[in-house]
């Protein structure tokens, strides 16, 4: 039976730790509650002065129940990494932010350009698996976003300290959660734009790469340091990415809606060809990287590899998989053009 391993941006579910002086932060957490709920309401002349941002307050819907942000928020703390792609995408103060990088040196991903002076005083929150409610607490946060699947367990807790936010998920909804932090920040019309404007490049693209290769089909094989290879299906964010672009998956390829990958054995690797067959590898330092590589290694010294039919090149897993963010999927689009030799349409 092979073990599944995911990686910190495939679970789906993040089971946190007791975290230490948890008594603490939320004494600390309910006396800011008690603050904000107990401003009075507004009379007279004041009543009549619009709040700062249109639209505020601002009751939001979302996996928890209702929650409402009395101000357009301007410092917040991005509990996945696809919030903070995000929240730096709508030009927001990012506060806090999660390491899921194995590098804490370079917290941020590089098909984010250059973000240093955006992120400079952004700080450290602790890990995806479990942040510090302390250290989040400190930095006196207007929103904090995450996802049901990542934090549920803390929601009580990071809603005490700051309006709190989350999605169902992140991968699968990515585009959906750009407009949602929109939403919630006052920034919707942005963030529709942006995303609409990323839906009109994959297109443009798509339909340059097709008018070259009229049957041009796709796969994305990775490996995970499992005795299976992982098939990315159609609900992935690549398979989303190239359904955009209107490059298809190959006739009778196996598929599933239900997950975001096909587990494939070394005998079962044809299943995997297309005309492009791209391959990704999750290879973080340590054990796990080397569990990987061998596999890799493993799979792609097996007979029937060499009988892939299709044009077989090696993506960057950060881009290709765990980026779920528009400037990721602009960075996929971005290598995708190169490869085949057609306008990129640069935003």
């Amino acid at each position: 039976m092979s073990v599944i391993t995911r990686s910190p941006f495939e679970r789906d579910t993040v089971k946190s730790r007791t975290l230490s002086k948890l008594w603490a932060v939320a004494a600390g957490a309910a006396l800011l509650a008690t603050s904000a709920c107990g401003a009075p309401a507004a009379t007279g002349e004041e009543a009549e002065t619009p709040a700062a941002g249109s639209g505020f307050p601002l009751t939001i819907e979302h996996a928890m129940g209702s929650t409402t942000i009395e101000e357009q928020p301007q410092r917040v703390v991005a509990l996945d990494p696809s919030y903070m792609d995000a929240a730096l995408l709508l030009e927001a103060d990012l506060a806090g932010y999660v390491q899921y990088r194995q590098d804490p040196d370079k917290p941020f991903a590089e098909y984010l350009g250059d973000v240093e002076a955006a992120t400079a005083e952004s700080v450290n929150v602790g890990t995806l698996a479990e942040p510090n409610l302390e250290k989040i607490l400190e930095l006196e946060p207007d929103l904090i976003v995450s996802a049901q699947v990542r934090h549920e367990a803390l929601y009580d807790q990071l809603s005490k300290i700051a309006p709190t936010i989350f999605s169902v998920s992140t991968g699968p909804t990515w585009k959906e959660n750009v407009s949602f932090l929109g939403e919630a920040l006052g920034k919707k019309e942005k963030a529709d734009e942006l995303v609409a404007a990323y839906e009109e490049r994959a297109k443009a693209v798509g339909e340059e790469i097709l008018a070259k290769d009229p049957e041009a089909t796709y796969s994305l094989v990775r490996f995970a340091g499992e005795d299976t290879a992982r098939l990315y299906s159609s609900n992935s964010f690549i398979g989303e990415i190239m359904a955009d672009m209107g490059i298809p998956r190959p006739e009778g390829a196996p598929d599933t809606t239900e997950e975001i990958f096909v587990p494939l054995s070394a005998e079962q690797i044809l299943k995997g060809d297309a005309s492009l067959v791209m391959v990704s590898a999750w290879t973080p330092p340590g054990a796990e990287g080397d569990a990987s590589r061998a596999q890799q290694e493993k799979f792609e010294s097996n007979p029937l590899w060499k009988r892939l039919q299709g044009d077989v090149i090696h993506v960057d897993d950060e881009t290709f998989v765990a980026s779920v963010s528009i400037q990721g999927a602009h960075a996929v689009i971005t290598d995708l053009a190169e490869h085949y030799g057609v306008d990129p349409h640069l935003p």
